[in-house]
Order: structure tokens, then sequence, then C-alpha cells
């Protein structure tokens, strides 16, 4: 391979933009190996790189995916239109698996667990965990109570309600005033 085509083969990064669905992706630019610029996304995962920043700490981040999973099998992050046979009918919570009601029941518990959908901490849970919005984007189209947040203020928001979810789900035990360490 000669030098032009090892200089167009080296990947850049330039910038990040929104995917449909709340998600967010950088763009990347490199060469194909018959020197071509290709040009294609690379989802940024929030949750991780705010474990590999020292954000947040694994329990927080291990509670987080728990909520994914939960958030995934009770069907809140589909959107889907109704098949036409069943716009008469009431497409209700009888359609739902045993398994979905279960991961609806763990995901109100836990959203009530840091103070309610209308709390700050249970709307980035929703949107930033569940839907995978990026905090900025949280932070600027829905916030909380529909008001926008500032983008240092809406991370806290979120590391505090990770935390508490670490709590609710077990992940992390309670600190008792005699075991904290002066």
């Amino acid at each position: 391979m000669n030098r032009t085509k090892q200089a167009t083969c080296r990947a850049s990064v330039e910038r990040t933009e929104a995917l449909p669905g709340g998600r967010v992706a950088d763009l990347v630019y490199e060469g194909d190996p018959d020197s071509r610029p290709v040009t294609h996304h690379r989802v940024v995962d929030t949750l991780g790189r705010m474990l590999r920043a020292g954000t947040i700490d694994q329990a927080m981040h291990d509670a987080a995916r728990d909520f994914q999973a939960a958030f995934t099998i009770a069907a809140f992050d589909q959107l889907r239109a109704l098949p036409l046979a069943r716009v008469t009918g009431s497409g209700g919570a009888q359609d739902l698996t045993g398994r979905q009601v279960d991961a609806r029941r763990r995901i109100h518990a836990a959203v009530e667990a840091v103070g309610g959908l209308a709390s700050p901490g249970g709307s980035a849970l929703w949107y930033v965990v569940g839907l995978e919005h990026s905090i900025r984007e949280w932070a600027l189209r829905q916030g909380w109570g529909g008001r926008t947040v500032e983008k240092n203020q809406a991370q806290g928001i979120l590391v505090a309600a990770l935390g508490m979810l670490a709590h609710h789900f077990g992940h992390r035990r309670p600190e008792t005033a005699g075991s904290r360490k002066s």
C-alpha cells in the first residue's frame, strides 16, 4: 500500500449528530482500501462514556442497563403502527405478555423510586436511559416539566437518579452512619 492510500484509510471523527429515535452518533470519515472516501455512523453509548469518564460507578451503570433491558421488554421503546385489522379493536393490555406486564411494573416501581415520571430524575431515566436519548437532547427538548435544563445540570440530575436506581435495584447497599469512612 502506498503512502496516499495509507493516509486516506485513517478514520477521523468530524462531528456528532442526532439520529432518528433519539440516538447520538459520531460521523466517521475514512477511506476504503481503494482510496474512496467513506462516511458512516458510530453510535455513542452515553452510559459507557459516563462510566469510562468516572462520572458514574459500576453499580449505577449496571442499574441503568437493567432499567434499559426492562424498558425494552416492556415494549416502551417501540413505536409501531397498529395493523389495520385491529384499528376497530381495543388493542389494550390483553395483548401484553406476562413478561411485559412484569417489566412494566418494574419500570413503574423504579421511576417511582426516583420521584416519579414528573420528577427530574424520573424524566431523565425515561428519556436518557430508557429511550436512549442523549443527555443534551433530553436537556434541550424535554428537560424537566417541559423546561430546558443546562447540560451540566442535566448530567447531575441523571447521576443522582442513577444513584437512587442502583440502590432500588439492589446494586448498592445503603451506607449507615457508622459504616462511612471519615
